[in-house]
């Protein structure tokens, strides 16, 4: 039934556009476009260590993860927006933020095979790319958790949804997206470290762009964090699941 929904959601999202699913294509490679243009161009950022294209690979494999946790952040409202099923005893009202997740990942599944492509055009692919499906899994159990615990609060604080517009724009500029976390000066390193998608993000770049094994202190940490979330955030749904009937 979990599936069969987000199928249908997934087909309803693009269900009139112009170019259809084509869109979970275009819009990490629109989204990667003006993000790149700007460091690249306008900035004049590169690493004297990388070429051009290992840059804009290593800006793409942060932006992919970065669009999968947008869509979470994005879709805080999802208990709200489907108050219909608080009655609907065939469909659990719990499966909901699973569903809008398992809807969002047709663009970050898109992004990834683009960066696959891309590595192996340009002769850049290795072994360690197969450790792709476990950091990506691990992200997909974070961003269940993280929006089991946010659209549980948007119920009671309806200000969550205009906060998610903001705290998306700041935890871009502060992830290390288009710049390696050791550039990051050595006093606002604790401050990056609780910046969650930093884990996630350094992971998918060690991967994908610096050919290497996850660092242990940065792979721990967001096995943890991704578990300990998911875990934590079924309980608290689940705990808040009676208020929701009175507060929708």
């Amino acid at each position: 039934m979990l599936i069969q929904t987000a199928y249908n959601d997934i087909k309803a999202r693009y269900a009139g556009s112009f170019i259809g699913l084509a869109w979970a294509v275009l819009y990490p490679l629109l989204f990667l476009a003006c993000y790149a243009s700007m460091y690249v161009f306008v900035f004049n950022a590169r690493f004297q260590m990388m070429e051009p294209s290992d840059y804009v690979l290593m800006i793409f494999s942060g932006l992919v993860p970065f669009i999968g946790f947008q869509e979470a952040l994005a879709n805080t409202n999802c208990v709200v927006g489907n108050a219909s099923l608080m009655k609907n005893t065939l469909f659990p009202i719990e499966l909901v933020p699973v569903k809008t997740i398992l809807t969002s990942q047709p663009t970050q599944i898109s992004g990834f095979v683009l960066i696959l492509l891309a590595l192996g055009v340009f002769g850049k692919t290795s072994k360690y790319a197969a450790l792709l499906p476990v950091v990506w899994g691990l992200q997909i159990l974070f961003n269940i958790g993280f929006l089991w615990v946010f659209s549980s609060l948007d119920v009671i604080f309806r200000d969550l949804q205009n906060i998610a517009g903001i705290l998306t724009i700041f935890l871009m500029m502060v992830s290390p997206i288009a710049y390696p976390a050791t550039m990051v000066p050595e006093n606002l390193q604790p401050f990056l470290r609780l910046n969650p998608l930093y884990y996630i993000i350094s992971c998918y770049q060690d991967v994908l762009i610096f050919q290497r094994l996850p660092r242990m202190s940065l792979f721990i940490p967001n096995v943890i964090m991704s578990f300990g979330l998911f875990i934590l955030g079924y309980a608290f749904f689940m705990r808040l699941k009676g208020v929701f009937i009175d507060n929708v």
